[in-house]
Parts: C-alpha cells; sequence; structure tokens
C-alpha cells in the first residue's frame, strides 16, 4: 500500500514539475504593470522581466525612484508615478497604460506596493495606524485592480497580488497582517470570479525576506514611536525590557535567504509566463516548513509555540 501511494505522490510531483515547465510563447508582446518599483520585489522584478524581453511598465511613488530605474534597463520599460492611495492617481495611470497597450490589452498586473510598519502591539496603537496600512496594502491593491481589470480581461491575461505568509498566520499586531489576510480573501474570490474570462489570479506568499521596508532601523523606529505614543497606563502595564526584547525579537526571524529577493521575484515571473501559473507561492524555506505548517496547526499550539517565543509584558498574570 505505501508503494502504491509513494508512487502516486511521486508521478503527481512529475507531472506537475512538467506542466509547470511549459512557458507562454510571444512574451515580447505583452505588456506587465508592475506597481511599488521604487525598490525591493518590485524594482527586482522590473528588471528581471525586461530582461526576459517583456514590455514592462513600472509604477514608481518617486521620480527619483523611476529616474534609477530607467537608468538600470532597457529604452523599452517605461515608468509612471503612482501613489496608491490616491483614486486620482490611479485614474491617471490607468489612462496612461491604456494609451500604452491599445487593443493587445494588458497581460499582467503585479500588485506589489506594500507598507509594513507601524507595527506593534495592537493596545500601542491608534485607528489611523491600522487605515495607514490598509489603505497602501489592501485598499489601494483593490483600487488598482478594479481599475486595470478591463484591460486585463482583454488580454485574457493575469492578476499577481503580493501577500505573505502573515496573510496566514498573524505574528505581530498592527494593521500588517489584517491588510494581507484581506488580500488573501480578495485574491481568492477574484480567482474564482475571472476564472470565466479566462483571466488567472496567483498570489505571492513571502516568509521574511530583507527589503528597505524590513531594515532593522525602519522596525525598531516604528515600534519605538508606537511606545512613545502609548498612554502611560500601557507602558506601565508592558515595561521598558518589553520593548528591548521586542526589538531584539525581531532577529528570529531573519533567514540566511533572507537577502536573496529573486526566490520571490522568480515566483512572479513564473505566475506571469507559466502556460500552467500556480494558484499560490510559497517564497523562501521559512515560508514553506515553518509558517505555512503552523497555519494549519490548531490555534491553541500556535498561541502556546507564539507565547515561548515573544517577551512577556512586565505585568502579566
Amino acid at each position: 500500500m505505501w508503494l502504491h501511494l509513494a508512487v502516486l505522490v511521486g508521478l503527481f510531483y512529475l507531472l506537475r514539475w512538467y506542466r509547470e515547465r511549459q512557458v507562454l510563447s510571444h512574451l515580447r508582446d505583452k505588456f506587465v504593470f508592475i506597481t511599488g518599483c521604487d525598490s525591493g520585489f518590485g524594482n527586482l522584478l522590473a528588471r528581471q522581466l525586461d530582461l526576459r524581453g517583456l514590455r514592462v511598465l513600472a509604477a514608481c511613488l518617486t521620480e527619483q525612484g523611476a529616474e534609477q530605474l530607467r537608468n538600470q534597463t532597457s529604452g523599452r520599460l517605461q515608468t509612471v508615478i503612482l501613489d496608491v492611495t490616491k483614486t486620482e492617481s490611479i485614474a491617471a495611470a490607468t489612462e496612461w497604460v491604456k494609451e500604452r497597450v491599445g487593443d493587445r490589452g494588458l497581460w499582467g498586473l503585479v500588485n506589489n506596493a506594500g507598507i509594513c510598519t507601524p507595527m506593534a502591539p495592537n493596545q500601542w496603537l491608534t485607528k489611523q495606524d491600522f487605515v495607514k496600512i490598509l489603505e497602501v496594502n489592501l485598499l489601494g491593491m483593490i483600487d488598482v485592480t478594479l481599475s486595470l481589470l478591463p484591460l486585463v480581461r482583454k488580454a485574457r491575461g493575469r492578476v499577481v497580488n503580493v501577500s505573505s505568509v502573515m496573510g496566514r498566520l498573524a505574528l505581530f499586531g498592527g494593521g500588517y497582517s489584517i491588510s494581507k489576510y484581506g488580500v488573501e480573501a480578495f485574491s481568492d474570490s477574484l480567482r474564482r470570479e475571472l476564472c470565466y474570462f479566462g483571466v488567472k489570479v496567483a498570489m505571492i506568499e513571502p516568509g521574511y525576506f530583507l527589503t528597505n521596508m524590513t531594515q532593522d532601523e525602519v522596525f525598531n523606529g516604528s515600534v519605538q514611536a508606537s511606545w512613545d505614543h502609548a498612554s502611560p497606563e500601557i507602558q506601565e502595564l508592558y515595561g521598558d525590557n518589553f520593548l528591548a526584547d521586542l526589538m531584539k525579537g525581531k532577529d528570529f526571524l531573519k533567514v540566511p535567504w533572507a537577502g536573496n529577493l529573486s526566490l520571490v521575484t522568480d515566483c512572479m515571473e513564473h505566475a506571469l509566463t507559466a502556460c500552467h501559473p500556480r494558484s499560490r507561492y510559497s517564497a523562501g524555506w521559512d515560508a514553506k516548513l515553518l509558517y505555512l505548517p503552523m497555519s494549519y496547526l490548531p490555534s491553541f499550539l500556535v498561541d502556546l509555540m507564539m507565547y515561548w517565543c515573544s517577551p512577556l509584558p512586565a505585568k502579566a498574570l
């Protein structure tokens, strides 16, 4: 029985490997729009797809980021300034994309723009701290998607949404996990809705990677700012030692491959160029072997694991 099961599992993975190796033809005729290209995953993906010959339309938040990207790529790549929190900016970018893709439509939409701070215990934060992240990571992504969907439908193309392992497992307080859980829900419903029109939707769920927004000084600065704005009652409950331990605790997330952003962008590229893309991509061994399995465990076990790994407040019971 076990032999038969092993053979079936082996055949399944062999078939999946064969299907996933099949790549689309005429890539040089396809337009891909990517948000958040100033740095990090979006910047690397734009350069990577440009090398593959695709027609990259890169959206940057700043002119400086756009200029730096143009200097690193071929003349095919074009840039536009986009703030995903402003509907008028999205409308202008949509018209800009329409002018460039014409009747061919937009093959790929990659919703990559995002922020991760403020990230701290929920009791340290205000409603505006949550709104700040949700406006970029979730509401902005939805606004961009709805604006560009007619062009994607025309090309029967792909939508690639960047989520996170924290869309499966809430490791910290704050709006980041909430926004990524929302990305997961929106992407699931969108995938089922758009399959009738020949459009495929994929999610990228990276583990921990070192980008501008996950630098120690950014994370620690955000935690310190949240602590400074917390009420005296909250500061007394948690204590100064909790703050120091929380900042040190981020080191637990760091992994040897954290600087290899291509582990993520290779997943994005596959979702855009493969004949048979996956619905979900887990990028990084921590995502595959730790966070994803943890997300399937009973809640009380995950709570215990987090309890053992997290610092204790000064006045914990």
